[in-house]
């Protein structure tokens, strides 16, 4: 089989440990925690470079703990903070220090709001004297410390405020705050889903302004969802939810000014659609924003100086398809910067004078950078993580500000995660592959070389030897035109002469990864139970996913669900045409995503899969967010065939094969509407299927046993539906 190109075999578990493997995996080992991995928490490190902190909770005495380690010995300095020594609160669950670490901001009572917001109670506490301030009564958002820390600022009801820490003084500096109107500071639902941020305003260096993003909602059209809970009535949460070719907020950027306690608006531009970023430079004077057009395919960006109330673009980029919006911009001391684009067909660092003039392209070639970590001023050194080591893996390397004297630092193959510390010097590395859970390292900043171990997960080493577990192959499959990356499992005593029902999960959103050589997830664990069963299951990234260049991600663009679709299709062909696969039991099932593409791909290649699992799936874009989707498909308005000729909706009438659809009644991402539409038109088809909705459960239908309910529910079909005659 040409098509197929083994490129390395990797097994989960040293040949020396398994034929002590007695146990089979179960749905309840896999959701009561037995394979949960051992990390360090809220690593953070110290300003001296020498040491760094992380949270520690101890389960037994239900303690938590801030505890200061040195990073040559690897000891515990000292425990820093103790909840059991703080009579006003009995835990802490997050930290934020202060710039010169003599605070500390402990959270407390943190309760959810959406994906990556929350509201709770903070404590100031004072590492010198032992003493503690509540910073509000209330549940606030996002208390952040001044440059000096005798300030914190935060967010609460939608406006604003400014605590003095030395006199005990709060005050209001926004007062139009209104829940669903007018947000200050706070991001709204879409740009914390899509642009991945919450905080909304930024202290200056020397902590005399404050910018802020102010969000005019008023517009926006609401959603509504109905919360069960235990009561004899339900409620109703209510939110703005632009879908795509909506109204999205107003957005302004504002700073307001400590000292004569003035606000200042920012002109963003005629065409500004988005303020994806704002960062102030090293300047106290100078406010940087990234902002884009609708379309998302034209980004700016400028600098403000308040001296001056001027203007200034640095940088603009374009792209056919979408521009993506940076984390990585840094400014240096001279204020030039660092930004990272993907401007030559490849996500790469490039360094810009302080006027926004090229200086040089830092990294080059035909891999992508997949993280940047830093510069060292000191060393001109960046730091940084990419694939050249192949897609499937991450490497952390060095390189000169001028592009030159590049080196590996990190040498097993696999997904390496670099945290360096404060002064370069060191960085601890996380490394994983599929055969070795997270083991943290030592390692020397300049070499790279490993100082020390740190911690290794043998305990879950040791678990999992007690298991049946079994290899996890990684390759390439041929498919229109690419080599695409592919793992698969295989059940322990596979004999190539059998044929087994094959079941396939994709995700497939544009840029995403699933096929990527790190520690196994809890599906995979899933996967482990489905092969004792004797399915072999497979992966595949298809057009359209990350890590291969622009041109392979935004072949999409305009047609989400279309190439997509086509190469797992055929990647089901291709795999049901080997001697061991029965191709008349193909299954497949996906999330999100990926649950669009599981029900597109059962309607569509209704003659290649028996049966598919589609879970909190978007049915049509048109019910989705506006900044996502108006990314990939312009506005349906633009757009109508691509939205429309895509949609699993309008494809019912090609149902053949079992349907199992999946959703939580509470998700805000995805919502209900999504299965509800596509649950009408299969009836209105007569199409039948089976179904299930999670009352209250978000997009990631958790909570209690929901998870266990839902993979026992996902097994027992899968079962029913391809396991028909897997024993004979």
């Amino acid at each position: 089989m040409k098509y197929l190109k083994f490129t390395f075999h990797i097994c989960l578990f040293f040949t020396a440990i398994v034929s002590a493997q007695t146990k089979d995996i179960t749905l309840e080992d896999i959701w009561n925690g037995t394979f949960r991995t051992e990390g360090l928490d809220a690593l953070h490190s110290m300003a001296n470079g020498q040491q760094y902190s992380v949270l520690n909770f101890d389960r037994a005495a239900r303690n938590t703990t801030i505890d200061i380690y040195d990073y040559k010995t690897l000891e515990k300095v000292k425990t820093l903070v103790s909840a059991n020594d703080l009579e006003a609160i009995p835990y802490f669950s997050d930290y934020t220090f202060s710039a010169d670490e003599s605070q500390v901001i402990l959270a407390t009572g943190e309760e959810s709001i959406f994906r990556r917001s929350s509201r709770g109670h903070y404590y100031v506490y004072n590492v010198a004297t032992g003493t503690l301030s509540l910073i509000s009564e209330e549940k606030i958002q996002e208390p952040t410390f001044s440059p000096n820390g005798n300030q914190v600022a935060f967010a609460f009801n939608n406006n604003l405020y400014v605590k003095n820490l030395t006199s005990g003084e709060t005050i209001q500096i926004t007062f139009d705050g209104v829940k669903n109107s007018i947000i200050n500071g706070i991001t709204d639902w879409v740009y914390e889903e899509e642009f991945a941020f919450v905080r909304a305003f930024d202290w200056n260096a020397d902590g005399s302004q404050i910018a802020y993003i102010r969000f005019d909602e008023t517009n926006v059209p609401e959603f509504s969802m109905d919360v069960y809970g235990e009561a004899l009535y339900q409620t109703q949460e209510v939110f703005k939810y632009p879908k795509a070719g909506e109204v999205n907020s107003e957005v302004s950027l504002h700073i307001y000014n400590l000292k004569n306690e003035k606000t200042t608006k920012v002109e963003v531009g005629a065409d500004v659609e988005y303020i994806a970023r704002m960062a102030w430079t090293k300047k106290a004077d100078v406010l940087s924003a990234q902002v884009l057009n609708r379309h998302q395919n034209n980004l700016e960006l400028f600098a403000y100086n308040t001296t001056t109330n001027t203007k200034k673009v640095l940088l603009k980029e374009t792209d056919k398809a979408y521009v993506d919006v940076t984390d990585n911009l840094t400014f240096l001391k001279d204020n030039s910067f660092i930004w990272t684009s993907e401007k030559d067909g490849f996500n790469h660092i490039y360094h810009y004078s302080n006027e926004g003039e090229l200086i040089n392209q830092v990294t080059k070639g035909n891999w992508e950078v997949t993280n940047y970590y830093g510069f060292n001023e000191k060393a001109k050194t960046i730091y940084y993580q990419s694939v050249e080591n192949g897609s499937i893996n991450r490497d952390v390397y060095a390189v000169k500000l001028n592009g030159r004297n590049k080196i590996r630092l990190t040498s097993k193959e696999g997904t390496n995660n670099a945290d360096f510390s404060a002064d370069f010097s060191y960085f601890i590395n996380t490394f994983s592959d599929a055969k070795t859970p997270p083991e943290y390292t030592l390692n020397n900043a300049s070499s790279g070389k490993v100082i020390k171990l740190i911690k290794n997960n043998e305990a879950l080493v040791e678990k999992l030897s007690e298991y049946n577990i079994t290899s996890k192959e990684f390759s390439t499959i041929s498919i229109n035109g690419n080599d695409l990356n592919m793992w698969m499992v295989k059940p322990a005593d596979f004999d190539v002469s059998k044929k087994y029902p094959l079941l396939m999960f994709q995700y497939s959103g544009p840029g995403s990864q699933q096929v990527a050589n790190s520690w196994i997830s809890s599906n995979d664990y899933w996967y482990q139970l489905l092969a004792k069963k004797g399915y072999v299951i497979a992966c595949v990234d298809g057009r359209g996913t990350g890590y291969k260049g622009a041109d392979f991600k935004k072949i999409t663009q305009k047609e989400l669900g279309k190439y997509e679709v086509e190469d797992q299709i055929e990647v089901a062909k291709k795999l049901g045409s080997l001697d061991y696969i029965d191709a008349d039991r193909i299954g497949i099932w996906g999330w999100s995503f990926g649950g669009f593409m599981s029900s597109n791909c059962l309607f569509k290649g209704n003659d290649v899969f028996k049966m598919a699992i589609a879970v909190a799936p978007v049915s049509s874009w048109r019910f989705y967010d506006s900044i996502y989707t108006e990314r990939y498909m312009t506005t349906p308005q633009e757009n109508a065939s691509g939205y429309d000729e895509n949609s699993p909706i309008n494809h019912v009438d090609k149902l053949k094969g079992n349907f199992l659809l999946v959703h939580g009644s509470g998700d805000d991402n995805v919502h209900v509407q999504n299965t509800m539409r596509l649950a009408e038109a299969l009836i209105q088809a007569n199409k039948q299927f089976d179904w299930a909705i999670y009352p209250d459960k978000n997009h990631g239908i958790y909570g209690g046993k929901t998870r266990l309910h839902l993979y026992t529910k996902m097994t027992n079909f899968i079962d029913a539906n391809l396991g028909d005659k897997i024993n004979d």
